[in-house]
């Protein structure tokens, strides 16, 4: 039955594939496992179809000459290749049992394709993401549009820190910050997103001993890690150079700011990224150890960046261009869209060594996400995606010949 209503789906629809939602079996139990729709963004390669999916001869022959030349990636270029010319029809009904394997959390799950043994596997999906994109008019050519710097701030740079309830961490944090040595004047502002577990009466008692310290409690309540950001951003106290820290995470080293600092002045670019290690609680390296995102590079990180699921950190941006476009307000994927933006239109600098440690515990906002937030997160990236390549194309059409 299962298998005819997928047929009977495909045929109504000329779908080149159609897949649908399952059950997860666990020790005999069936718990409800729904998918997300595919949207023309759903071009990253972990795109979840579950364990059954149903490809059309029509789409397999119109398109299966996007197998040649590929060790991995063979699969990825023909389902683009489908994508593009057929329907992708999801039945959001349980056809079928899959037993589950995987039982990681997701926090744990996330950084499986930045490890560095895949790495001749990610260069091989990114040269079929590529062809993709030059087929549908989306590829641009590398971006070389550089900044001419301001100096109408207060301060050179600014570490923007948004927080809600960390009393655990706040304190690392905002001292990682203030420890910075550097041969400018900065600042750190930390935008408390109403606190009310004794984060904010921490952050001002900082605050009284160290005027650098700028401690905003925004007047709207509706304020998720984007807004947060533009509260900051859009601050008269704001620098040159916006420097991102988590509450939850340190610096690696009392450089990092000039480092951050160094490299926009050497690239004159809109936006720098650096690498980061991972840690437990307690500092200590936990696998795969430094994430450096060599999967996406300086030539074609710009369209190689709408594959994968993320850019690095620490992110730093220059002020000026960034409150032009501003943040959106949600608390995932906020970065993802400046950044996707932003590499659309100008250069962006990278530092490959770690310069920010990154604490995985139990209140990381991702560490044990259900199916329905994995798939809300996944949902919106990809619509984020289906954006960017539509701006894509509407610039290479609008393209003077």
């Amino acid at each position: 039955d299962s298998i005819n209503r997928m047929l009977n789906v495909s045929a109504n629809s000329g779908a080149g594939i159609v897949y649908s939602d399952f059950y997860d079996e666990e020790n005999g139990m069936l718990t409800y496992h729904p998918l997300i729709d595919y949207q023309s963004g759903s071009v990253r390669d972990d795109f979840n179809f579950g364990s059954l999916m149903l490809l059309s001869k029509e789409a397999f022959l119109f398109c299966v000459n996007e197998f040649a030349g590929y060790n991995y990636a063979g699969t990825y270029a023909l389902r683009l290749a489908v994508s593009h010319n057929f329907p992708v029809v999801r039945i959001p009904e349980p056809l079928y049992s899959s037993a589950k394997v995987d039982y990681r959390k997701t926090g744990e799950k996330q950084f499986d394709y930045v490890d560095p043994k895949n790495r001749v596997v990610q260069r091989e999906f990114e040269k079929a993401f590529t062809e993709y994109l030059k087929q549908i008019d989306a590829y641009l050519p590398q971006i070389k549009r550089t900044v001419e710097f301001k100096d109408s701030f207060k301060v050179e740079a600014s570490v923007i820190i948004p927080v809600k309830n960390r009393i655990k961490t706040i304190r690392s944090a905002v001292e990682s910050a203030l420890n910075q040595k550097a041969n400018f004047d900065f600042n750190v502002i930390v935008v408390d997103n109403h606190s009310t577990d004794g984060t904010t009466g921490l952050l001002k008692e900082i605050a009284q001993s160290d005027e650098r310290l700028i401690h905003i409690i925004p007047e709207r309540t509706d304020l998720n890690i984007g807004g947060c950001w533009n509260e900051a951003i859009h601050s008269n106290k704001c620098g040159k150079f916006a420097v991102q820290l988590d509450s939850d995470d340190l610096y690696s080293g009392e450089d990092t700011l000039q480092k951050i600092v160094d490299k926009f002045y050497e690239e004159k670019c809109a936006a720098v990224i650096g690498s980061y290690k991972l840690t437990d609680f307690n500092l200590n390296e936990i696998p795969p150890g430094v994430i450096d995102h060599k999967e996406w590079t300086d030539e074609n990180g710009h369209n190689n960046a709408l594959r994968i699921n993320g850019l690095g950190a620490p992110r730093a941006y220059y002020t000026e261009v960034i409150r032009e476009i501003n943040f959106p307000n949600v608390s995932y994927g906020e970065d993802y869209s400046m950044m996707l933006i932003l590499l659309r239109n100008y250069k962006i600098g990278r530092i490959y060594e770690p310069l920010y440690l990154c604490r995985r515990w139990e209140d990381n906002t991702d560490a044990d996400l259900t199916i329905e937030q994995q798939n809300r997160n996944d949902s919106y990236k990809d619509f984020l995606r289906t954006q960017e390549i539509l701006a894509r194309q509407k610039m290479n059409k609008d393209e003077p010949e």
